[in-house]
């Protein structure tokens, strides 16, 4: 019972991360700002509530996890930080659809630089979806050719790459990185602030991503951050395609910014690959774990 109790607890909590990081994109695009103003002051209010949050968390018990646990906390905020950088750029380079079925490539960089570094090598399922999702990627980038958008393209791509070596150093170094993620928004920071104290700041509606930095992006990665201590990877990840299929659809109903039809078949073939390895993946961990409850029993 306690188990089935823990599992609806884990759907719940990433469900609501996965649905509040859907509006990231489309708060950014309402505040009609320029991009390092906005870069600015979302990274400034993430870094403040994240600091709030850990102060207060400190108070109640010295268990609360270190903000940078070590140089290689550092190293992995320092990639969280470039991703930011290049998330940002992406979403004024990009449209909205392009720059979400990008960012879902960061599965396939993670799976390859696990192999290389951690030499865990891919199944045969997890190369057939790898191969599947570069077809998307290339239908998606194709369409961009000519069109002023391979650069927003490219450069969303490399935030799905900076994600991917963030993530697998966490996972090499068996560390807390609960706080890292939002503490690694003090880089994209102190570069906005560079740029913008040469440029001017300009955002018309800036309560937009005072909510964003303040209220969304805590929420969203606290829950997805917990999401593992009660669901098995898979089942987490498949909580992330909610931006992937959700944010267009915002930004569709909010700019009426249609997707074009090269992104909608290349972003089909994305998820479709992704949803069905994911669920892959879920049928072998319950498979694994029937057999050794069986082999227990006996």
């Amino acid at each position: 019972m306690s188990s089935r109790s823990d599992h609806s607890k884990g759907l719940l909590l990433t469900a609501i991360g996965g649905l509040v990081l859907t509006i990231d994109i489309p708060l950014i695009r309402l505040s009609h700002g320029e991009a390092w103003s906005i870069l600015m002051l979302r990274a400034g209010t993430t870094f403040v509530a994240a600091l709030v949050i850990w102060a207060v968390w400190r108070s109640i018990t010295p268990k609360a996890p270190q903000l940078i646990p070590g140089r290689t906390g550092l190293a992995v905020a320092v990639l969280y930080g470039l991703a930011s950088i290049t998330f940002i750029t992406a979403v004024y380079n990009t449209s909205t659809a392009n720059l979400v079925f990008m960012l879902v490539f960061n599965t396939i960089f993670s799976a390859l630089l696990s192999w290389i570094f951690l030499k865990e090598r891919p199944r045969p399922a997890t190369l057939i979806a790898m191969a599947a999702m570069i077809v998307g990627v290339l239908v998606i980038v194709s369409d961009s050719i000519g069109s002023g958008n391979l650069f927003g393209d490219l450069v969303a791509l490399l935030s799905s790459l900076l994600l991917a070596a963030a993530i697998t150093t966490s996972r090499a170094s068996g560390k807390d990185m609960g706080f890292t993620a939002l503490v690694g928004v003090l880089l994209p920071l102190l570069v906005a602030l560079f740029f913008v104290a040469r440029t001017g700041y300009r955002i018309d509606a800036p309560w937009w991503i005072i909510f964003n930095g303040a209220v969304v992006m805590p929420i969203s990665f606290f829950c997805l951050a917990n999401g593992p201590k009660y669901l098995s990877g898979p089942e987490v990840s498949m909580f992330y395609l909610l931006e992937t299929v959700l944010a267009p659809v915002w930004v569709w109903m909010i700019f009426a910014e249609t997707p074009s039809r090269n992104s909608l078949i290349g972003g089909t073939i994305l998820i479709t690959a992704l949803v069905c390895h994911s669920l892959w993946q879920v049928a072998q961990g319950r498979r694994r774990r029937a057999t050794f409850a069986a082999r227990h029993a006996a």
